[in-house]
């Protein structure tokens, strides 16, 4: 990536505090000294279409005629997508627990479909989307995410597309190092 777009993408993510230091225990029971809260920057319209802009350039090519996207995180990153594309945005949201689409949203056979996120760790979400997808007979073309916290290393079933990677050390509670052990440690959130 071009120094000078991370280096903005850094930025937009620190002025809109969604990207912290400190001492943090995440919802894994593991340590961190920093933590990242995308909702933070998703409430600043005027960020979001910043970042897609940005994100906009590796999507092309793809002839996208659909924008997925699981809620609630994925929602606003996903509308706006779809909203600089020109196309249709769906999504698709828990019942007992499982990502479907509700609403009366429906999938063509064929249909172009791309996966949209804000943050992807493991890539669950996705791969419950692309499920969707399959199920409904449309063709997950590519995911795209503001965040890949995997750093490159999920699995995913399908290409996917990052504007920043970002992967922090953590360490289990026995195991932190002295100076972020001096620091108090909060739980974020999610």
């Amino acid at each position: 990536m071009d120094p000078a777009v991370q280096n903005e993408v850094l930025q937009i993510f620190k002025d809109s505090g969604a990207l912290l230091t400190g001492h943090f225990i995440l919802r894994s029971g593991l340590h961190s000294a920093n933590y990242f809260q995308c909702a933070q920057v998703c409430q600043y319209m005027d960020k979001v279409s910043r970042l897609v802009e940005l994100l906009l350039p590796k999507l092309k090519g793809l002839g996208v005629q659909t924008v997925l996207a699981p809620a609630m995180g994925g929602l606003v990153v996903g509308q706006e997508i779809a909203r600089q594309l020109g196309v249709r945005f769906i999504f698709a949201e828990k019942e007992d627990n499982k990502l479907v689409l509700r609403r009366n949203f429906k999938i063509a056979k064929g249909e172009k479909i791309l996966i949209a996120e804000d943050v992807v760790t493991r890539g669950g979400r996705v791969v419950e989307c692309d499920d969707i997808i399959k199920a409904w007979g449309g063709e997950t073309v590519a995911c795209a995410m503001l965040v890949d916290r995997s750093a490159g290393k999920a699995h995913l079933p399908m290409p996917f597309v990052s504007l920043l990677e970002l992967s922090f050390p953590t360490y289990p509670a026995d195991a932190i190092p002295p100076e972020l052990a001096a620091i108090p440690a909060v739980h974020p959130g999610s």
